[in-house]
């Protein structure tokens, strides 16, 4: 009983302990807000293009993206995420969760690659832009549009 006394005396809302369960309870919320902010991670929940370019590892892509035949067509959204709202913001949940974590640590693949995930995402968009172009082609899950159109959006 006397151990939960002072347990419970330290963690009480008044001196040290009050300060401590702030900081405890204040700082991870703020280290996060912050680094959102920081990061224009606002920014990732339009469609706007430029929002890619907030990370100077993208900058090349942008550019290809730029010269690319869906330049007039389509915005990075319209290939790079799922249709449905749930789907897409999921979709851009994961990949800023791990493109924050790759570009902040320095710990990815350069040049950089498509995970099977987001080539999944690609090659729906793509059927869904030109599936009646190719539904006389045996698709399966060995074949996709990207294997053949690389630089279709991403010109070099």
């Amino acid at each position: 009983m006397k151990i939960f006394k002072i347990f419970l005396s330290i963690f009480t809302v008044g001196g040290f302990g009050g300060a401590l369960w702030l900081f405890i309870i204040t700082a991870p919320p703020s280290f996060v807000i912050s680094t959102f902010i920081y990061s224009k991670g606002y920014s990732y929940l339009s469609d706007d293009p430029k929002a890619c370019v907030n990370c100077h590892v993208m900058q090349d892509h942008f550019y290809a993206f730029e010269k690319s035949s869906h330049h007039n067509v389509a915005t990075c959204n319209s290939c790079h995420t799922p249709d449905g709202f749930i789907e897409k913001y999921t979709s851009k949940a994961i990949n800023g969760w791990n493109h924050g974590v790759g570009f902040t640590t320095g710990d990815y693949p350069w040049p950089l690659k498509i995970t099977e995930y987001n080539k999944n995402i690609v090659n729906n968009a793509c059927l869904k832009c030109h599936g009646e172009l190719v539904e006389h082609i045996n698709l399966n899950s060995e074949v996709n549009c990207i294997q053949c159109h690389s630089e279709v959006g991403h010109m070099k």
